[in-house]
């Protein structure tokens, strides 16, 4: 998906997707399935891309990943982005682990699957796939688990941009509490559809994505890249 945005995407915006271990083409790595461990490794792996003018977007884990990449970047004393777009996804805040599946049984990842929407009916048929598919998941929601929030967070010191599905299951509450996390400019843009919203409006979320950023360089500088 992100490298589809390479080509729908102002040429002034550089896409960097990062792909993390044990998905695509790292599938013969072991996933990390803590999340400070995670963020670490992002930050050491993306060192070179997080220069300069850049952005970081994250949908879903993305966006709590996201969160912690910043936070780590600013305690190492590195450059941070010019801003961070949270996508589909609770506050770090208000993270609910009681809300995801039980990650020791496929029933409960197939039927999170079939919940959330987004996966092909392809997917569902093929043995092989489901496999790839659940285990993913599984090292996905355990690194949710294993997040755990610092009240002591000070608030982040760039635009903080959420986009959300007004069809998601994430309670609109949590998702409007990214605006306790910020502590410059702030936007909160709302799209009709569920926790894929950012393919089933692909359009008008670009488009946000491009309004905001603009805005968020505003004074002749732009993001010469955006980490996805």
């Amino acid at each position: 998906m992100y490298l589809r945005w390479r080509q729908l995407l102002p040429r002034w915006i550089e896409v960097m997707p990062v792909e993390l271990p044990g998905r695509g083409m790292r599938m013969g790595e072991r996933f990390v399935e803590a999340y400070d461990a995670l963020v670490e490794r992002i930050c050491t792996e993306q060192a070179v891309a997080m220069q300069g003018g850049f952005a970081i977007f994250g949908h879903s884990m993305g966006a709590l990943l996201a969160y912690g990449v910043v936070q780590r970047l600013r305690s190492l004393g590195r450059p941070l982005p010019v801003a961070l777009f949270a996508s589909g996804s609770s506050a770090p805040s208000q993270r609910d682990s009681d809300r995801l599946p039980d990650t020791h049984g496929d029933d409960a990842l197939i039927a999170d699957l079939r919940r959330q929407g987004g996966t092909p009916e392809e997917v569902f048929a093929s043995a092989e796939l489901m496999r790839i598919t659940l285990d993913t998941l599984g090292a996905d929601y355990r690194v949710c688990r294993s997040f755990e929030y610092v009240s002591a967070d000070t608030p982040l010191p760039m635009p903080l941009h959420v986009l959300a599905g007004r069809q998601d299951d994430i309670d609109a509450a949590r998702v409007e509490a990214w605006s306790a996390h910020a502590g410059g400019a702030f936007s909160l843009d709302w799209f009709d559809g569920g926790h894929f919203f950012i393919r089933q409006h692909e359009a008008a979320v670009l488009a946000a994505l491009v309004r905001r950023l603009g805005l968020s360089v505003a004074g002749g500088r732009h993001a010469s890249h955006a980490v996805a």
